[in-house]
């Protein structure tokens, strides 16, 4: 490190960007880890690449919406139509109520966040510039870009990223941006500074809170302040890249080029996006050529694919599929009957067989490898005759039936397949309920005995740690409570440095381990697919896939 530049840094920095240099000159945090900390905390990224030198250089990447010039001089924009094949909304597109990935993919079309979370897993600026921390890290102040203006021409201010919070962390309006922010912020806590300043006021230290501003916080959306959330699917309302030219429910959505897009305007004048219930006709459509982008597809059905005719993006992520047993409800109500059916599954060869090797084990808790404050405990592996003795041992010796409820996405039906053949090895029969996503989502998720749902990929863990099993968590499906565990995630999510969250991380994963309310049988690549003609097709492993950077050859 560059000691005078790196003595400047300091004397310009507070006290948590100060203890953020420490952790790095002790050597317990990488460059690469000072770097995407280092953006976390809102320190300049320019600034700190310079005092690192140049083995950082090239390390990020251009944030996908941000301008890479002034918008004063934007490039030139080129023609012609992208054809994109999703996976059909769930439901309304409405920032609010969004909870599925055809339905986050909408939003983030025209609608913009005040940072992107990148393939990277970094933090780079949208319609926020700069954001810092006070030195408890529960005040977190957010500079907003000037000369940006909404598709209807009203300019962008303060007052609409505060009246976007509020809607979103007020309990009444039952946002589902309320399994990041419960507990955390209060539509009280959203406070506007200036015109272009917004300060919140946590309701604990939150050493990640920006990645909650980010498109991993998928509903945040900034939008026009007043503007009711129930109309947006009528006019798609942002400040992004692309306008709403059409949208016809169950089947597709249609934009154009947004002439005075604050950014470089996007490349293709157009956009199309056409929508599918299943893979196989959208992989159809890719062969077929009538798509240029696959948005998403699984190697389980998707290994045409994989034969070099098309360009293939491989997003390492956190990506994972959660299996939900009910803790208050017998026969799980017995932990040793949830490590029982954790025994029976067979990781590798579910790796193998479903993803042929683009994925990792799980070992039941969230903490994904990608995380670095992810500790690495001894992995569960499959023993049947543990697992008989465990379900033996809970007074069911000739086993139990039950029912397990899941969607039809992507690879999700063969794993259930799988689980239920993997669970009648130790005499438990598992009937299956298979639905589409509305269905799944509206009727069985949160009040299933068994529920296996897809968890999209999140640069941090917090959401996944707090939603779906903290005692009051809004996706808790497992209907677990646990004070101890309560007790160590706020621990976590209070920590500022990587040392301090391993080690809460560590209990965390012991503990989960120990309980097993939830199975997470592996963490998966995201994999989105191109024609070999189409360039610049930028997707994020939570389930985005920006277009306006793409190019034909």
């Amino acid at each position: 490190m560059d000691h005078r530049r790196a003595d400047s840094l300091r004397r310009s920095s507070g006290e948590l960007e100060n203890h953020l240099l420490d952790e790095h000159v002790a050597g317990h945090i990488s460059r690469r880890e000072l770097l995407r900390r280092g953006a976390v905390l809102g320190m300049s990224v320019p600034v700190l690449t310079s005092v690192l030198g140049s083995e950082l250089a090239g390390a990020t990447t251009r944030p996908v919406s941000a301008p890479s010039r002034s918008p004063r001089s934007p490039r030139s924009a080129g023609g012609g139509t992208v054809r994109v094949g999703i996976i059909v909304p769930a439901g309304a597109i409405n920032p609010l109520t969004v909870a599925d990935q055809g339905g986050l993919d909408m939003l983030a079309q025209t609608g913009e966040y005040l940072c992107l979370s990148t393939q990277q897993l970094e933090l780079k600026p949208v319609l926020a510039t700069t954001w810092s921390a006070n030195a408890r890290a529960d005040i977190w102040t957010f500079r907003i870009r000037q000369g940006v203006k909404f598709h209807n021409g009203h300019p962008l201010t303060a007052d609409d990223v505060v009246y976007t919070y509020q809607l979103h962390t007020n309990p009444k309006n039952g946002s589902e941006a309320l399994s990041a922010f419960k507990g955390v912020l209060a539509n009280t806590g959203v406070v506007k500074v200036d015109d272009y300043t917004v300060s919140f006021h946590l309701d604990a230290p939150n050493g990640n809170f920006p990645y909650l501003c980010s498109s991993d916080n998928y509903n945040m959306i900034i939008l026009p302040n007043g503007y009711p959330p129930a109309k947006w699917q009528s006019s798609f309302i942002g400040t992004g890249p692309w306008v709403l030219e059409s949208y016809h429910t169950n089947v597709g959505a249609s934009f154009t080029r947004n002439e005075h897009y604050w950014g470089p305007r996007a490349k293709p004048a157009a956009s199309q996006f056409s929508f599918y219930q299943t893979q196989a006709p959208s992989i159809l459509a890719l062969q077929a050529g009538t798509l240029d982008v696959l948005g998403q597809f699984a190697v389980s059905g998707g290994q045409g694919l994989l034969n070099g005719d098309y360009n293939i993006i491989n997003l390492k992520s956190s990506d994972h599929r959660e299996l939900s047993m009910r803790c208050d409800q017998a026969p799980f109500t017995d932990p040793r009957v949830r490590q029982a059916i954790a025994l029976t599954l067979n990781r590798p060869g579910l790796v193998s067989a479903l993803f042929a090797g683009y994925a990792d084990l799980g070992n039941d808790n969230p903490f994904a490898p990608i995380f670095p404050s992810t500790v690495k405990l001894p992995q569960r592996n499959v023993d049947i005759a543990k697992a008989k003795a465990l379900l033996a041992a809970a007074g069911h010796g000739s086993g139990f039936s039950t029912t397990l409820y899941t969607e039809n996405f992507l690879e999700m039906p063969q794993l259930a397949d799988y689980i239920q053949q993997a669970a009648n090895q130790i005499g438990v029969n598992i009937s299956l309920q298979v639905d589409n996503q509305n269905v799944y989502y509206d009727k069985y998720w949160l009040s299933g005995t068994m529920s296996l749902v897809d968890y999209g990929n999140r640069a941090v863990p917090n959401t996944f740690l707090t939603a779906p099993l903290e005692s009051n968590g809004v996706w808790n499906a497992a209907h677990f409570k646990n004070k101890t565990y309560d007790s160590l995630v706020q621990s976590y999510i209070g920590a500022v440095d990587l040392s301090t969250q391993r080690r809460y991380a560590k209990q965390i994963e012991q503990l989960l381990l120990d309980e097993t309310p939830i199975i997470y049988p592996y963490f998966y690549n995201y994999l989105s697919a191109t024609k070999k003609n189409v360039h610049g097709a930028y997707p994020t492993a939570i389930g985005h896939i920006f277009v306006n950077d793409v190019t034909f050859s």
